[in-house]
């Protein structure tokens, strides 16, 4: 058994690799085009594979990649579009055992490691929303809004790339090959489980982001009424002062002391008087 480990789709290793196991020319365009979804297909005598990677930046960016996997009877051909660390972490330790290994031993090996490759993706997800979490309590802000839908994209992208990697696995538990003998049945079913666990966990931080995106609406909400609450409470205690000024700025006689020397403290006097007044008014009534 033989395991051609391609890290580049251009690689002219791949055309004579395809004359030699006659492989399809949509699936060799495939590799090379890339961008292609999740999915299994026959050909001639080999299954042709493709599953999407996918990893977080130091950035926080969500990149997904690709892996082309081509099993035959006595070959394993993989092509990878991209650089996924978590993939070839996973990957790179299978060449030590690759050749003492049946070829759809070694395709299933392939397959778990890239659902297992999902989890740093999952771990990286559950940090970020355990922080947008706290933050958005203390401080609610636009950036943390624009921080919550870019999450929640992203989470809308890698749960359609784990729809069709779990519809490959459930695919390949119903091939109708001897390519793929039956005592790895088994051992699908449990990637296909995995992947399964993969998706109910992104559907539980899709909740968790619906949730932060109501309690950041709650937030601004509280901030807003706290805001309108001492601005109004500030109208209300200048009102009297406002009043009784006014009284005094008319050209009228007979106000209350408007003859006097002192008029203006006696005006003061009556101000501070309206004001505690109301003061205490309001603080009966619990409305401080």
């Amino acid at each position: 058994m033989i395991w051609h480990d391609l890290r580049d789709p251009n690689d002219p290793e791949l055309d004579g690799l395809a004359a030699q196991f006659q492989l399809h020319p949509l699936h060799i365009e495939d590799c090379r085009h890339g961008k292609q979804r999740a999915k299994v297909e026959d050909g001639v005598d080999y299954i042709f594979v493709v599953l999407k990677p996918i990893h977080v930046t130091d950035v926080g960016e969500v990149v997904v990649t690709e892996l082309d996997i081509f099993l035959g009877r006595e070959y394993v051909i993989t092509v990878q579009h991209g650089d996924c660390p978590s993939l070839r972490a996973a990957l790179d330790p299978l060449h030590a055992t690759a050749e003492k290994s049946r070829p759809d031993q070694l395709f299933y090996k392939i397959l778990d490691g890239a659902a297992d490759a999902y989890l740093p993706a999952l771990d990286w997800f559950n940090d970020t929303i355990d922080e947008i979490e706290d933050t958005v309590l203390e401080k609610p802000s636009p950036a943390m809004l624009e921080r919550i839908f870019n999450a929640k994209r992203a989470l809308i992208e890698f749960r359609r790339v784990l729809t069709n990697t779990r519809d490959v696995a459930g695919h390949l538990q119903r091939l109708e090959a001897d390519l793929i003998q039956h005592d790895l049945w088994p051992f699908l079913r449990d990637v296909y489980d995995h992947l399964a666990r993969d998706m109910d966990m992104v559907e539980m931080q899709r909740d968790l982001l619906s949730n932060a995106m109501d309690i950041y609406l709650s937030s601004v909400a509280n901030r807003t009424n706290q805001v309108m609450k001492v601005l109004t409470i500030l109208g209300t205690v200048a009102l009297p002062a406002i009043v009784i000024s006014g009284f005094y700025g008319m050209n009228t006689k007979g106000l209350p002391g408007v003859d006097s020397p002192r008029a203006t403290w006696i005006a003061l006097g009556m101000m501070a008087a309206a004001t505690a007044g109301l003061l205490l008014m309001l603080k009966k009534f619990d409305w401080l």
